[in-house]
């Protein structure tokens, strides 16, 4: 309880410490109100008396409404006074308040404040104006005060008496101050001379400054404002001809106030029709001297239409100020019968049933004139000419623009009328003219906007201008003339060549235009054309195909649809192609277009493709096509395939070359055997030289389709003949050399010879020889013997022989079938004719010498 009652204490003590400090401080200011804007200087003193309780260590801080002024220069006197001096160079409030503040412990104590309030003079009041008003007898004046001072100002309004049209000063009149907020100020009427002139003004002060309006020198009544008068519509009298009766006229009642019915007055009257903005001013409507009422006629009118009236007055010829107008007052006028006139046309519809009687389809217009100023209830067909008792039944009685009935076939004419509550308008009469004329020429048209389309034609060729066209419209499609019910007019000008459609048109429809000729005494015929006034977008876009691809490019292709009724031609065509990344390219094409290439793909790349087609009411899209890219084109491959096949043959000649090197005497061996001459050659010649470590494969130079030759034996000339039987046997085997032991078994020399039974068939060659061979024996120097095969003898002539079988053939005569005895050559041959039986070279296909190898030449020489 303690604490708190020592916080309550300290309040209080610092309260009456700063109710002390104000009563110690002044504060003194240049101008308490200024203009906006201007600069303004304040003075703000301390007693030092109060002071001392504080110390002297402190501050005078300025602040204006809630915003800190920077810090001032501030300094103590000899007398003990703190002082501090601000200067505001630009006030912009219109009012705020200065305080002078002291800083203590880091706390604003306020010391003194004064109010600060800034504006601007006043401007001279405008439009200054005064009003005598007849009624109330207060001459009221008013004008318009400028723009805001921002301060408190005044008007007065000051007025004086003078009797030489305002030139000296009489007698002054009772000031009149303006409430707040009023631009108005009155002076009684007891206050004025009514016809003694009054110099009359309105001043405007405050504290900046003075202003006075322009002054007006006037007449109390000759600025005199009248009551608005009475107006009333007049009754009709039944024996009185009035304009009332008459169509296009209204007859008013007036009557004056009742405080100006002893004053000459002028009025003017004002009507419009309803929902009208703008106001027909009749004036002057009237001169009335001493009459107080009276009825006047208002002509001129349309019939059977309403009308709202107001009237107003002024004193006349003295001069014033206009009444208000007076009450508004609404009146209709008589209707009149129609006058109206017609555009006619009609149609002839097709009648089956009856070939007597025609059916006709009457269509018309009434013309919009000034003098259309009526209402029509209904219009009347009546067959021409009518009964001569008077008693024609119509043939229509209708509100609309047209009627169907029939006449016969001799009648040619009817008459139309327009009807009211008034009668009927003056008949038009019709003739039913033949489509006798001609026709118009090169119809075209236009769309300006979406609601109207023009029509233009030529004049018919070698004929006189027609006197007018008619020109019909509906929606297609109309196969003939009676289907278009729709709408239609006519051109009076028969000089024209076109004519502007802007009733009942609407986009994106397909209508039937039919424009006719008018002659005098005959129609020509109808010609017809489709138009629309803005078209449809089209329905489908044609389907796009990929026809070739490329690395880079892709050719689309497309065929255009069929064109549609009510859809302009396609203008244009756009094709969009997006890549894997949504990135999005397009090219425009015109209409004429049947295909686009692509350029600029990537390989190898997916791409979505569609195609836009565009006429001149939108566009629409056709279904997406996918397209791959391809890695490698047509004459890449070639190309590659060339250039792979090059280097395959260029490796493989290396690699043959490289081998024929390597083995130069095993491949020519191998390909081209050394087969030497038998007649220049011994049989050491063709035993091939073995190189060391050369392993020689007799098997891989045997022909498959060859038999094989089990045993070669070589017989020498001194040995002694052996039995058949005995030949060939091992031991004779075994006293042969070596290496012709090693050609005895075709295969490999170095695996043992194979072990044949007695089923297996052995096949074998003997050689026989001498020392050579002698010119000087008839006998043959050696012989060939061969064992029983499936190889023909050369005994044997087969149809075909091989040629190492018969080499005698070849010397033979062409003709000849048989060789020479025995199958050697003659006595007389020599050893170059023995060559030329082998002209081709070694026989490899020959058994004997595929297995006939020997080595040496020693008494050999003679083989």
């Amino acid at each position: 309880m303690w604490p708190r009652a020592w916080n309550l204490l300290g309040i209080f003590l610092f309260f009456q410490f700063s109710n002390g400090l104000r009563d110690c401080g002044d504060i003194q200011v240049s101008a308490s109100v200024i203009h906006l804007g201007a600069s303004v200087t304040a003075s703000c003193t301390i007693n030092p008396n109060c002071l001392k309780p504080i110390g002297t260590a402190t501050r005078i801080v300025w602040k204006l409404d809630l915003e800190k002024l920077p810090e001032s220069w501030q300094h103590q006197r000899e007398d003990g006074i703190l002082q501090s001096n601000i200067t505001l160079p630009h006030f912009n409030h219109t009012r705020a308040m200065l305080s002078c503040c002291l800083l203590w412990k880091e706390t604003l104590q306020i010391i003194e404040q004064a109010e600060l309030k800034a504006g601007y003079p006043p401007q001279p009041p405008s439009n200054f104006s005064c009003v005598m008003n007849h009624t109330t007898q207060v001459l009221t004046c008013q004008w318009k005060s400028g723009p805001s001072t921002y301060l408190p100002t005044n008007f007065t309004l000051k007025s004086y008496k003078s009797n030489d049209n305002c030139q000296s000063r009489k007698e002054p009149i009772q000031d009149c101050i303006a409430k707040d907020g009023e631009s108005q100020c009155s002076i009684l009427r007891n206050q004025l001379l009514l016809y003694q002139k009054v110099d009359i003004w309105v001043k405007a002060e405050n504290v900046l400054g003075e202003a006075e309006s322009s002054h007006l020198c006037i007449n109390p009544m000759e600025v005199v404002k009248l009551d608005p008068p009475i107006l009333q519509a007049a009754k009709a009298s039944p024996g009185l001809d009035s304009s009332l009766r008459q169509p296009g006229c209204l007859r008013l009642k007036w009557k004056k106030a009742r405080m100006s019915n002893h004053m000459e007055q002028m009025c003017e009257l004002q009507y419009h029709r309803p929902g009208e903005l703008t106001w027909v001013l009749v004036s002057p409507f009237l001169n009335s001297s001493t009459q107080h009422e009276g009825d006047n006629d208002l002509c001129g009118l349309l019939s059977a239409t309403r009308y709202v009236l107001q009237l107003r007055c002024i004193r006349w010829p003295m001069g014033g100020h206009w009444s208000d107008w007076s009450r508004s007052l609404e009146l209709t006028t008589k209707e009149r019968r129609p006058r109206v006139r017609f555009d006619v046309w009609w149609r002839r519809r097709v009648q089956k049933l009856n070939h007597t009687m025609m059916d006709i389809q009457l269509l018309w217009k009434p013309v919009l004139t000034e003098e259309n100023d009526n209402r029509v209830q209904g219009y009347l067909v009546f067959p021409s000419p009518p009964r001569q008792d008077g008693e024609s039944r119509p043939l229509c009685n209708t509100t609309e623009l047209s009627c169907a009935f029939q006449l016969p076939e001799r009648a040619k004419e009817v008459t139309l009328t327009a009807y009211n509550i008034a009668g009927e308008s003056s008949p038009t009469t019709i003739t039913f003219w033949e489509s006798q004329g001609t026709s118009v020429s090169n119809i075209h048209t236009s769309a300006p906007d979406a609601h109207s389309l023009w029509v233009g034609w030529d004049y018919p060729p070698g004929q006189p201008l027609p006197r007018a066209y008619v020109i019909e419209w509906c929606l297609a499609p109309a196969h003939q003339e009676d289907d278009c019910n729709g709408n239609w007019k006519i051109e009076p000008n028969g000089s024209s060549t076109g004519t502007l459609l802007d009733e009942n048109i609407m986009p994106f429809q397909l209508y039937k235009i039919t424009v006719s000729p008018l002659y005098d005494g005959t129609r020509g015929r109808p010609q017809h054309i489709y138009a629309y006034s803005r078209e449809k977008a089209p329905f489908h876009a044609p389907k796009l195909k990929l026809k070739h691809i490329g690395r880079t490019w892709a050719e689309l292709e497309w065929e255009p649809g069929i064109p549609e009724l009510g859809k302009s031609p396609i203008t244009q065509y756009t094709v969009f192609w997006t890549n894997s990344q949504d990135k999005e390219f397009s090219v425009i094409l015109n209409a004429s277009s049947r295909r686009c290439i692509l350029r600029g793909l990537e390989p190898s790349t997916m791409y979505h493709v569609h195609l836009m087609a565009s006429n001149q009411a939108g566009g629409i899209n056709s279904t997406d096509l996918t397209v791959v890219t391809i890695a490698l084109e047509e004459k890449d491959i070639n190309v590659l395939l060339i250039l792979i096949s090059f280097f395959s043959v260029l490796v493989f000649c290396v690699i043959i070359t490289l081998v024929c090197l390597h083995k130069n005497h095993k491949m020519k061996t191998q390909f081209w055997p050394n087969v030497p001459d038998p007649a220049h050659s011994s049989l050491g010649q063709w035993i091939p030289t073995i190189l060391h470590g050369e392993t020689i494969h007799l098997s891989s130079l045997r022909d498959p389709a060859m038999p094989p030759v089990s045993k070669i034996i070589v017989l020498k000339e001194e040995e002694k003949k052996l039995p058949a039987q005995t030949m060939g046997t091992d031991e004779e085997v075994k006293n042969l050399p070596h290496l012709v032991q090693a050609y005895i078994l075709q295969g490999d020399p170095f695996l043992p010879e194979p072990h044949l039974t007695s089923s297996d068939p052995i096949q074998y060659g003997k050689v026989m020889g001498n020392q050579g061979y002698q010119r000087q024996h008839r006998s043959p120097a050696g012989l060939y013997l061969r064992s029983d095969s499936t190889q023909p003898l050369l005994a044997d002539l087969t149809p075909s022989p091989k040629l190492y079988e018969n080499m005698w053939f070849q010397k033979s005569p062409p003709d000849s079938r048989v060789p020479s005895s025995h199958g050697f050559p003659e006595e007389d041959s020599d050893d170059s004719t023995f060559l030329s039986y082998c002209p081709q070279g070694p026989l490899l296909d020959f058994p004997l010498l595929q297995g006939l190898k020997i080595e040496g030449a020693e008494g050999l020489s003679g083989i």
